[in-house]
């Protein structure tokens, strides 16, 4: 196992919070149960021991998390995080589904609870454990950016609507004769099958590779444009191994008049900074402007000018040429609009060519992964 950090104990600290409040919970219930007969009361105590599962999951999917690289598995096992959320977000589903099914079912035939002052002490004392355990180890899971233990304080917290629904459920029945079990249970099924859906959104779109947030987009591109020397930032691309893992990379436009040494210095401050500010581990790619009253300066101006105007197109940089190979490359990024790359680079490819005889035309499609 790798070195536990702070968000890995803190994570574990609050999972441990959950098993131990679920297992007391679950004790209460069971001695009330015994006590005064009620076989509900016992199952319900049972289901109590099955919702400390979650803060299990939790915790075992962080300490695997924290498992050094190695060959098969260069940038850790971060990811790990995101399948222990899955699991409870599935827990989560398969509850509200079953909780539909049930209360269908008392729908269809309908039965006169009986509820007892026993029976009522447990609910109301369920009710306030877990919603109170449910928005702590939400709010920490919030707090922590972890997936898992915002899927397993939500599981809390649904375990406490569906208790207070029961209480309503026992009132209207003590007051008035009327049984709503099977009502209040489906609408909040439905409700926790909707939540369960959106709780697997997250650490699925982690896995799958979900954009880049607008805030953190601007952000990076405004510190990396600052540092002297850099005179355009394009390309950013992040990559999510984990909370803690975040590979990227970046092109920023520098003067042909750089020498290497001075750009290698340029790099190195830059990756540093993204690494301090950010936990990013950042490459950053070379675009050279050029200067000066020269054939490539105005080759520059004239085909980036001529594809800015095209209405297809959004941005338009990493401008070479090579008098010695006869070759012009120049970077796109077209409109979210156009999907059909080589028919983009075919018709610019067309319209540049006839501009500049004699030189290969290289057009290369970019796609805003960041915007």
């Amino acid at each position: 196992m790798g070195i536990m950090n702070d968000r890995s104990r803190q994570i574990i600290r609050t999972s441990w919070i959950g098993i131990i409040s679920n297992m007391l919970l679950a004790c209460f219930k069971a001695v009330v149960g015994t006590l005064s007969n009620s076989i509900a009361i016992v199952m319900d105590a049972i289901n109590n021991l099955s919702d400390a599962l979650s803060s299990i999951i939790t915790i075992i999917g962080t300490k695997l998390s924290q498992r050094p690289a190695d060959r098969k598995h260069p940038f850790g096992y971060g990811r790990i995080e995101y399948f222990s959320a899955i699991i409870i977000a599935v827990i989560v589903l398969s509850a509200g589904i079953t909780s539909l099914l049930e209360s269908v079912k008392k729908i269809i035939n309908t039965s006169e609870p009986e509820y007892t002052a026993s029976t009522l002490v447990v609910i109301a004392v369920a009710i306030i454990v877990k919603f109170v355990l449910g928005l702590y180890v939400k709010r920490k899971g919030e707090q922590l950016k972890s997936d898992a233990l915002k899927a397993s304080g939500s599981d809390a917290l649904f375990d406490a609507i569906i208790t207070l629904a029961t209480l309503i459920s026992a009132g209207v029945m003590l007051f008035w004769g009327i049984s709503l079990d099977g009502i209040l249970g489906a609408l909040i099924s439905l409700v926790i099958i909707k939540a369960g859906f959106e709780m697997l959104a997250s650490p699925v779109n982690q896995l799958l590779g979900t954009s880049i947030s607008a805030e953190l987009t601007s952000e990076i591109k405004k510190e990396v444009s600052n540092f002297e020397g850099v005179h355009g930032v394009y390309d950013l691309i992040l990559h999510n191994y984990g909370p803690d893992v975040i590979i990227g990379s970046i092109h920023i436009n520098v003067y042909d008049t750089m020498t290497a040494h001075d750009i290698h210095g340029l790099t190195r401050k830059i990756t540093t900074q993204m690494y301090d500010h950010y936990g990013i581990i950042m490459t950053v790619g070379i675009y050279a402007i050029a200067t000066g009253n020269n054939r490539r300066a105005e080759l520059q101006s004239f085909v980036m000018q001529t594809l800015s105007s095209h209405h297809d197109i959004v941005q338009v940089h990493g401008f070479y040429y090579s008098e010695e190979d006869k070759m012009l490359s120049v970077d796109v990024v077209p409109d979210i609009s156009v999907h059909d790359d080589a028919d983009l680079i075919s018709q610019l490819t067309s319209e540049i060519q006839p501009l500049v005889p004699g030189l290969c035309v290289v057009i290369v499609v970019d796609h805003n992964y960041s915007e």
